[in-house]
Parts: C-alpha cells; structure tokens; sequence
C-alpha cells in the first residue's frame, strides 16, 4: 500500500522531514501499526514516534485516533498536540 506521510512542527524538525511518500508492508493496517513500522526505523524516529509520546494525527485532512484503518493512497499526517491560551 502506497501512503503520503506528513510531519508538523516539532516533529518535522527532529525527523529532518517534513513529507514522503512510502509503501508499507501489507501486515501495516491501522495509524498504530505504521506509528510502530516508522519507529523501527530508528533514532530519531524512535524517539519521536514512540508510544508513551503524546502525537496527534489525521487520516486525509481529518483528525483521527490510533485504531484507525489505513487507505491506499492515504496522507497521513503526525503533528504534536497543541495548546491555546
């Protein structure tokens, strides 16, 4: 499956990456299980993408959670939580 990724704010600065375009492997099904796939990639990767870390992300300009199914051809984008005040 073909998918485009997107990184914000503080994560696009600590991957060094602000998109890409990627195939993952079939058994890739849900925004938690690419989350996974991107941190066996390594540091920095680990690091920002590891589960006990706080991310937001949105399957096609939509917020969704974790447990979401991947699309063919999906922009999935990563972007840490925001605050207001």
């Amino acid at each position: 499956m073909k998918i485009e990724l997107r990184f914000f704010a503080s994560i696009r600065e600590a991957l060094g990456v602000s998109q890409e375009s990627i195939s993952i492997p079939e058994g890739i099904k849900t925004i938690a299980d690419l989350r996974a796939f991107l941190a066996e990639r390594g540091n920095p990767w680990a690091e920002v993408l590891a589960q006990g870390k706080i991310l937001r992300c949105a399957l096609n300009q939509q917020m969704v959670d974790a447990s979401t199914p991947l699309q063919e051809n999906a922009e999935i984008a990563f972007f840490p939580p925001v605050t207001g005040g």
